[in-house]
């Protein structure tokens, strides 16, 4: 089952060249482009959150909705309450999908780069049905609540001019002070907020040549997010990516892939194939990495997959065509998308399980906000096309093995055609309406959710107070403390700002790491001494051994 863009989902310039040699640049007028169909204000938001299955003592409350956002596929919630909505308006109107238009298959198949596709639409359509592709954007909508009234008060576009025939359905947004980072076929994005006023000053391409076929639409890039060794996690569906950068391409024809980055992005690597449509990716708070991967709606289901680096989970794009009298081929007959069975060719990385049916945005429980027995939590969305038949799973992880078995999995909200969820850093878990159906219909919310019980402890407002001042100003003693903090955000933060001191803390870091009483702190010590020895490393020298090496 496919979910909406997710899952199933300059001026006009020659896009091959100007594209993939794109450099940064101050933003220029924006294109004109057809004015969105967005539905009017009404209380239609109000009065669904009475159909919500929420957990017992939990309130949710609507905090934004159309025609201030709308078709919102991706959001990210930054340190300071600021909110990014990834809106389509490409999806069904300037994305194609290759079960429109069969006859297409073979050369589609066959396309190797995003100028072989480009080549393919070219010669298929002509100049005059090239036009429709030019009429619709993506864009990032920011949503803020300045004087914190509960509610969204301001709704700008933050960026948009994402309207060539290359662009797919924008999937990914990642806030970090004033940088966002985006993920839309063909490029993963950098953009910049120079004075804060809301509005992207400038944007750089930090990797150009994903979706090299037409494939399926909102087979798209997607994910963003930072991981423990500070670089830029993104997936990508089977669309796929072959990117050049020197004299090296990365990436694989045959499959959706996970790949990162440096913040830059330099030293791009491609770190685990054979997925079909990887959704978000999360860490857990152990530095492990996960994803929730669709079916290919031919007798197999969904999967929640451990990525591990070098891993392969076996799909291959030509299986996707495959029919009677064996349908999906190998993937079926061999069992591949099953959890670990004979059946499996050795190479393969199995699932963990199959669970849900459209797993689109997933997230982690980071520490604060609720009780104890959230700790280790994920959250996956289910969207099955519906505001009633679909929801949100909660599940943990334990150890089993060489990889780890869901327990506890249960539907923690339901009735909600969420594309993607959250925990912000206020503690409530925020939640991302696509309101109903697979095509857009000129709506959107966002729900934030929380259980009153909780959100008056200390820890709560003191974790907000902390992310939304930043970390940057604090001292070094301070920073060492808050890598033991209960939230994983804050310690993330704290690690990274401990990173970029350099070598003045390598002492200190490799005394916390050595001894230190939390097991967290340890651990984000670690990272930080990692993180340092990159960059050195990078720079073209080393820590000396003895201020490295631990016990």
């Amino acid at each position: 089952m496919t979910s909406p863009v997710r899952v199933a989902l300059s001026g006009i310039v020659c896009i091959a060249s100007a594209i993939s040699l794109v450099a940064q640049h101050r933003l220029g007028p924006q294109a004109a482009f057809e004015a969105p169909k967005l539905a009017a204000a009404s209380d239609d938001g109000e009065k669904a959150i009475k159909r919500f299955q929420l957990p017992s003592g939990w309130k949710a409350e609507l905090w934004a909705t159309e025609p201030d956002v709308a078709h919102g596929v991706s959001f990210d919630i930054a340190d300071d309450g600021r909110v990014f909505v990834v809106e389509s308006f490409r999806a069904w109107r300037g994305v194609p999908d290759i079960r429109g238009i069969m006859d297409w298959l073979d050369e589609d198949l066959a396309c190797r780069s995003v100028e072989d596709r480009l080549a393919m639409m070219e010669r298929q359509l002509g100049p005059d049905g090239m036009k429709d592709y030019y009429r619709n954007t993506e864009r990032i909508r920011l949503l803020t609540d300045p004087d914190r009234k509960g509610r969204a008060t301001r709704s700008v576009v933050f960026a948009e001019n994402f309207a060539t025939p290359l662009d797919g359905v924008a999937a990914g947004v990642l806030a970090r002070g004033k940088d966002v980072y985006f993920a839309n076929i063909p490029n993963v994005w950098h953009l910049r907020d120079e004075n804060l006023d809301g509005v992207a000053d400038t944007r750089r391409s930090l990797s150009y040549g994903h979706g090299i076929r037409v494939g399926f639409l909102g087979h798209d890039l997607h994910g963003l997010v930072w991981g423990p060794d500070a670089k830029l996690y993104f997936s990508i569906g089977d669309r796929a990516s072959m990117i050049r950068q020197g004299d090296k391409t990365i990436g694989t024809p045959d499959s959706g892939a996970v790949f990162r980055c440096n913040a830059d992005g330099s030293e791009l690597e491609m770190i685990y194939q054979g997925l079909r449509n990887p959704q978000e990716l999360v860490f857990d708070e152990w530095g492990n990495l996960f994803t929730g991967d669709n079916n290919s709606d031919g007798g197999d289901q969904a999967r929640w997959t451990y990525l591990i680096e070098g891993g392969d989970s076996g799909w291959r794009i030509g299986w996707q065509f495959l029919e009677q009298p064996n349908p999906r081929g190998p993937w079926n007959s061999e069992k591949m998308w099953h959890p670990q069975n004979e059946s499996q060719p050795a190479y393969l990385t199995p699932p963990i399980k199959n669970i849900t049916a459209g797993p689109s945005g997933v997230a982690y429980y980071p520490g604060t906000g609720l009780g104890p027995e959230w700790n280790g939590t994920f959250t996956v969305c289910d969207f099955r096309g519906s505001g009633t038949g679909s929801g949100i799973w909660a599940f943990k992880l334990r150890p089993k093995g060489a990889t780890f078995e869901i327990v506890e999995d249960r539907k923690m909200i339901w009735s909600i055609a969420a594309t993607d969820a959250a925990w912000g850093p206020d503690g409530s878990f925020w939640m991302l309406d696509w309101v109903d159906g697979w095509e857009p219909v000129g709506k959107g919310r966002v729900y934030r959710a929380y259980n009153p019980q909780f959100q008056q402890q200390t820890i709560v407002e003191e974790t907000r107070k902390i992310l939304s001042g930043g970390v940057s100003n604090r001292p070094d003693k301070e920073l060492l403390s808050l890598l033991g903090h209960p939230n994983q955000r804050v310690r993330q933060a704290a690690q990274f700002e401990l990173a970029g001191r350099g070598d003045k803390v390598v002492d200190a870091l490799t005394r916390l790491a050595k001894g230190g009483k939390s097991i967290h702190a340890r651990l984000h010590a670690v990272w930080a001494l990692g993180n340092i020895q990159a960059k050195a490393h990078k720079a073209g020298r080393d820590l000396q051994a003895e201020e490295f090496v631990l016990p």
